[in-house]
Protein backbone atom coordinates (compact mmCIF):
# COMPACT_ATOMS: atom_id res chain seq x y z
CA UNK A 1 0.00 0.00 0.00
CA UNK A 2 3.20 2.03 0.33
CA UNK A 3 4.37 2.32 -2.93
CA UNK A 4 0.92 3.47 -4.46
CA UNK A 5 0.35 5.99 -1.83
CA UNK A 6 3.58 7.40 -3.00
CA UNK A 7 3.16 6.87 -6.77
CA UNK A 8 0.14 8.72 -5.92
CA UNK A 9 1.81 11.50 -4.28
CA UNK A 10 4.36 11.87 -7.07
CA UNK A 11 1.74 11.74 -9.64
CA UNK A 12 -0.09 14.76 -8.22
CA UNK A 13 2.82 16.44 -7.52
CA UNK A 14 4.08 15.58 -11.29
CA UNK A 15 0.45 16.97 -12.35
CA UNK A 16 0.75 20.21 -10.65
CA UNK A 17 4.33 20.62 -12.01
CA UNK A 18 3.07 19.97 -15.32
CA UNK A 19 0.27 22.93 -15.71
CA UNK A 20 3.05 25.34 -14.42
CA UNK A 21 4.88 24.26 -17.38
CA UNK A 22 2.45 23.96 -19.44
CA UNK A 23 0.48 27.58 -18.65
CA UNK A 24 3.88 29.11 -19.68
CA UNK A 25 4.47 27.41 -22.25
CA UNK A 26 1.06 28.46 -24.00
CA UNK A 27 1.75 32.18 -22.96
CA UNK A 28 3.60 32.31 -25.67
CA UNK A 29 3.04 29.49 -28.07
CA UNK A 30 -0.95 29.02 -27.60
CA UNK A 31 -3.44 26.04 -26.47
CA UNK A 32 -2.56 23.73 -29.43
CA UNK A 33 0.73 24.09 -29.99
CA UNK A 34 1.29 23.60 -26.29
CA UNK A 35 -0.99 20.39 -26.33
CA UNK A 36 1.27 19.40 -29.44
CA UNK A 37 4.30 19.81 -27.33
CA UNK A 38 3.20 18.38 -24.44
CA UNK A 39 1.82 15.31 -25.95
CA UNK A 40 4.59 14.93 -28.33
CA UNK A 41 7.60 15.01 -25.64
CA UNK A 42 5.56 12.75 -23.59
CA UNK A 43 5.45 9.98 -26.93
CA UNK A 44 9.02 10.58 -27.11
CA UNK A 45 9.91 10.06 -23.74
CA UNK A 46 7.76 7.03 -23.34
CA UNK A 47 8.99 5.45 -26.28
CA UNK A 48 12.59 5.80 -25.79
CA UNK A 49 11.95 4.90 -21.94
CA UNK A 50 9.87 2.48 -23.22
CA UNK A 51 12.48 0.14 -25.90
CA UNK A 52 14.96 1.01 -22.85
CA UNK A 53 13.33 -1.09 -20.48
CA UNK A 54 11.37 -3.62 -22.73
CA UNK A 55 12.44 -3.73 -26.07
CA UNK A 56 9.91 -5.07 -28.63
CA UNK A 57 7.66 -5.93 -25.86
CA UNK A 58 6.51 -2.60 -25.71
CA UNK A 59 4.24 -2.74 -28.63
CA UNK A 60 2.65 -6.51 -27.83
CA UNK A 61 -0.69 -5.24 -27.09
CA UNK A 62 -3.08 -7.98 -26.32
CA UNK A 63 -6.52 -8.12 -25.30
CA UNK A 64 -7.32 -4.73 -26.01
CA UNK A 65 -10.19 -3.34 -26.21
CA UNK A 66 -10.57 -1.16 -29.65
CA UNK A 67 -12.31 2.06 -27.53
CA UNK A 68 -8.97 1.53 -26.06
CA UNK A 69 -7.47 3.52 -28.67
CA UNK A 70 -8.85 6.61 -27.71
CA UNK A 71 -7.15 7.64 -24.73
CA UNK A 72 -4.59 9.24 -26.61
CA UNK A 73 -7.68 11.91 -27.87
CA UNK A 74 -8.98 12.31 -24.30
CA UNK A 75 -5.33 13.56 -23.49
CA UNK A 76 -5.98 16.07 -25.79
CA UNK A 77 -8.27 16.94 -24.40
CA UNK A 78 -7.34 17.17 -20.53
CA UNK A 79 -4.26 19.11 -21.86
CA UNK A 80 -6.04 21.72 -23.14
CA UNK A 81 -8.60 21.88 -20.75
CA UNK A 82 -6.53 22.23 -18.14
CA UNK A 83 -4.28 24.53 -19.90
CA UNK A 84 -7.55 26.94 -20.34
CA UNK A 85 -9.09 26.25 -16.67
CA UNK A 86 -5.44 27.70 -15.47
CA UNK A 87 -5.08 30.39 -17.76
CA UNK A 88 -8.71 31.44 -16.46
CA UNK A 89 -8.91 30.47 -13.35
CA UNK A 90 -5.12 30.16 -11.80
CA UNK A 91 -2.82 27.35 -10.85
CA UNK A 92 -4.77 26.03 -7.74
CA UNK A 93 -8.55 26.56 -8.01
CA UNK A 94 -8.73 24.93 -11.81
CA UNK A 95 -6.69 22.18 -10.17
CA UNK A 96 -8.93 22.02 -7.30
CA UNK A 97 -11.91 21.54 -9.55
CA UNK A 98 -9.86 19.21 -11.98
CA UNK A 99 -9.16 17.07 -9.15
CA UNK A 100 -12.71 17.40 -7.76
CA UNK A 101 -14.43 16.23 -10.73
CA UNK A 102 -11.85 13.64 -11.34
CA UNK A 103 -12.89 12.27 -8.03
CA UNK A 104 -16.75 12.67 -8.74
CA UNK A 105 -16.10 10.55 -12.05
CA UNK A 106 -14.02 7.83 -10.49
CA UNK A 107 -16.64 7.10 -7.89
CA UNK A 108 -19.09 7.03 -10.19
CA UNK A 109 -17.25 4.60 -12.89
CA UNK A 110 -15.82 2.25 -9.91
CA UNK A 111 -19.39 2.12 -8.29
CA UNK A 112 -21.18 1.19 -11.46
CA UNK A 113 -18.39 -0.87 -13.07
CA UNK A 114 -18.07 1.35 -15.94
CA UNK A 115 -15.57 0.66 -18.85
CA UNK A 116 -14.60 -2.93 -17.51
CA UNK A 117 -13.53 -1.76 -13.74
CA UNK A 118 -14.55 -3.76 -11.05
CA UNK A 119 -17.80 -2.36 -9.32
CA UNK A 120 -16.99 -1.14 -5.96
CA UNK A 121 -19.93 -0.56 -3.78
CA UNK A 122 -21.08 3.03 -3.19
CA UNK A 123 -21.11 3.95 0.58
CA UNK A 124 -22.15 6.57 2.54
CA UNK A 125 -18.78 7.22 3.73
CA UNK A 126 -17.79 7.99 -0.25
CA UNK A 127 -20.31 10.31 -0.89
CA UNK A 128 -19.41 12.35 2.45
CA UNK A 129 -15.89 11.79 1.55
CA UNK A 130 -16.77 13.65 -1.56
CA UNK A 131 -18.92 16.36 -0.39
CA UNK A 132 -16.19 17.41 1.88
CA UNK A 133 -13.87 17.71 -1.17
CA UNK A 134 -16.83 20.29 -2.79
CA UNK A 135 -17.14 22.03 0.53
CA UNK A 136 -13.87 22.44 1.05
CA UNK A 137 -13.52 23.58 -2.86
CA UNK A 138 -16.46 26.01 -2.13
CA UNK A 139 -14.70 27.67 1.26
CA UNK A 140 -11.62 28.33 -1.36
CA UNK A 141 -13.67 30.38 -3.24
CA UNK A 142 -16.08 32.03 -0.88
CA UNK A 143 -12.55 32.44 1.53
CA UNK A 144 -11.03 34.98 -0.69
CA UNK A 145 -9.12 32.64 -3.18
CA UNK A 146 -9.70 34.13 -6.27
CA UNK A 147 -9.14 37.57 -4.92
CA UNK A 148 -5.39 36.39 -4.09
CA UNK A 149 -4.72 34.76 -7.41
CA UNK A 150 -6.03 38.53 -9.02
CA UNK A 151 -3.79 40.36 -6.41
CA UNK A 152 -1.04 38.02 -7.78
CA UNK A 153 -2.22 38.22 -11.53
CA UNK A 154 -1.97 42.75 -10.54
CA UNK A 155 1.48 42.34 -9.85
CA UNK A 156 3.51 41.41 -12.59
Amino acid sequence: MIPGLLMAIAAGSLVGLQNIFNSKVNERAGSWATTALVLGMGFAASLTIGFILEGKRIFTLQNMQPWYWISGMIGVGVVICLVQGVKRLGPTYAILIVLTSQLVLALLFDSLGLLGLDKVPFTFNKLLGVLAIVGGVIVFKIGGGRKFQKSVVQRK
